[in-house]
Formats: C-alpha cells, sequence, structure tokens
C-alpha cells in the first residue's frame, strides 16, 4: 500500500480484497472487510454506507498490521479478539476453539426441546456443556432461556477463563457453573455440582488424528489441538455415554455435535448405552452434524 496515498474505505477495501487474493488467503474479501471493520469501530456494513470515509494515517498503519498477521496465517477472528455465534458476539483467542456456524443448529435443536419440556412442566431445566471452550453453547442458551441452570465444563483452565468472560459479557454468569475437570477421568462427575441434568450438550473433540495434516493451516498452526482431535474420533461420545447414566435425570436428553463421517458409529454407540429415539440430523450442507437421544429410564 501506497503510504503517501490518501486512502478511502472503498478504495482501501477493493485493494486489500486483490492483494489477499493474489496470496491465496482464505476469504480474502471477508478477512479485508473484518480487519477494517475493526480498526475503524464499525460494523462491515457501516464500511459500505461510509464508503467514501478516508482512512487515517495511523488507521492505515493499525490496519497494515492486522493484514500482517493475516498475511501469516491468523484467524481473523484470533486477530480481532471476537466471533459472532447466533447473533451474539464473543471473545475468542488462541485459549479456544473458533465458534462455527454449524455449532449453531446444536443450539438450536437444544433449545427446541428444552421448550418442549417446560411444556411438560419441567421448570427450571439443569444443562451440563461438556468441553465448552469459548462458552458460546452455555452462554447462547442461559441468554435465550433466562430458566435454565447451567454447568459449564472444561478440561483447559485457559479456555473457562474464555468462557466466564464471556459470560460476564452478556449478563449470564450468575447462572451458569463453570467446572474444570477431564471427561476421560472416571472421577469426572465427582467434580461438578452434585445433581443430575435434563440434558447434556456437547460439541467434543471429532476429529481423528489422522485427519489433522488434511486441516487448513491456519487451523493447524492457531487452534487448540486439545479442542480438535483426539486418536480415532470417537473417544469423547463413548465417555460421555458412560457418564450419562450417571449424570442424566432418568428420560433426559443428549445433543452432540458430530463429525460428518461419524453418524453410524456414534448411533450405535448410544444404542449400546440404552440411549432411545437416537436422531441424526444434518446441517444446511447436507452433512450429518447433530446427533440426540433420550437416556434410559431407570426404574
Amino acid at each position: 500500500m501506497d503510504e503517501l496515498k490518501e486512502w478511502r474505505v472503498v478504495e482501501l477495501l477493493k485493494t486489500t480484497t486483490e492483494f489477499f487474493s493474489a496470496k491465496h488467503v482464505d476469504e480474502p474479501r471477508i478477512s479485508s472487510e473484518l480487519l477494517l471493520a475493526h480498526v475503524l469501530g464499525q460494523s462491515r456494513l457501516q464500511l459500505y454506507l461510509n464508503h467514501n470515509r478516508p482512512v487515517y494515517r495511523d488507521e492505515l498503519e493499525s490496519f497494515r498490521a492486522l493484514c500482517r498477521q493475516r498475511l501469516a496465517g491468523r484467524p481473523v477472528q484470533y486477530i480481532t479478539g471476537e466471533q459472532f455465534f447466533y447473533g451474539m458476539q464473543f471473545h475468542v483467542d488462541e485459549r479456544v476453539l473458533i465458534p462455527r456456524p454449524e455449532t449453531e443448529l446444536l443450539v438450536e435443536l437444544a433449545l427446541e426441546s428444552l421448550a418442549m419440556k417446560e411444556r411438560e412442566g419441567i421448570a427450571n431445566p439443569a444443562i451440563l456443556d461438556i468441553g465448552t471452550g469459548s462458552g458460546c453453547i452455555a452462554v447462547t442458551m442461559a441468554r435465550l432461556s433466562p430458566s435454565l441452570r447451567i454447568t459449564a465444563v472444561d478440561i483447559s483452565r485457559d479456555a473457562l477463563a474464555v468462557a466466564r468472560m464471556n459470560a460476564e459479557k452478556h449478563d449470564v454468569a450468575s447462572r451458569i457453573t463453570f467446572a474444570e475437570a477431564d471427561m476421560f477421568d472416571e472421577r469426572f462427575a465427582g467434580k461438578l455440582p452434585a445433581e443430575r441434568y435434563d440434558m447434556i450438550v456437547s460439541n467434543p473433540p471429532y476429529i481423528p488424528v489422522s485427519e489433522w495434516e488434511g486441516l487448513q493451516r491456519e487451523v493447524r498452526q492457531y487452534e487448540p489441538a486439545l479442542a480438535l482431535t483426539v486418536p480415532e474420533g470417537i473417544e469423547c461420545y463413548r465417555v460421555m455415554a458412560g457418564h450419562a447414566e450417571q449424570l442424566l435425570v432418568p428420560g433426559g436428553k443428549i445433543f452432540f455435535e458430530l463429525h460428518a463421517d461419524a453418524a453410524a458409529t456414534v448411533s450405535e454407540l448410544l444404542g449400546t448405552h440404552g440411549f432411545s429415539d437416537i436422531t441424526v440430523l444434518k446441517d444446511y450442507s447436507g452433512h450429518d452434524r447433530v446427533i440426540s437421544g433420550t437416556g434410559p429410564v431407570r426404574n
């Protein structure tokens, strides 16, 4: 970029988009828009409403610094420190996985199921979010359904710090209990509040280690592998199904996000643990994405 030139928003976006495209940066236009919007303190829409606004020298320098990070492969969301999820703004950084649009479907389906439970007379349902990460699932559910009581658990203390930050940001921290625990620990249930849950939700690590090298460079280099991969891809579902008998109320529900190729295997696994009404739902791209089931009703 010519430092002596007086830049306007529209031409700076055009030039940066072309530059990113030539350098094979993913989503060059969106990257340009999000970075400039962040520097100018505006939304992407405002950029175009104010397309002839001059970009001053200090703003240009800040923008160029962010562009250099993007060229190095750092995700836009980590550069700006924010990601929108279900229409809400969440803080994100390298301590947590970047929330994906596919996970919004998990939240939507879980909330629909809870609405049915409330119509059946179940007040103040208790929800367990395993592997909460940024807290996007727990915080969104708490914000959209004020009757919920939520326990959000993660193995990572750093991730829990981000989740607490997001809960405070959206004024739901008083209704979420955060717990540090490893789902693979046989004492996992004992590290949670002493209650049974009406629903367990989770977007667990489900990418097999064998697929790691095939992921995007920016995912491999910047996002926490702990939140993404397990040796074979199904280990988390196996242990969560095992914990469910102790953690769920009789007939409680589970909603788990899936690897697109794991639906049959996870369905069979849940069946062996006594779950019924097992349903696999597709995301908007037509991939199997969410599995739900009803836990056993014990006598």
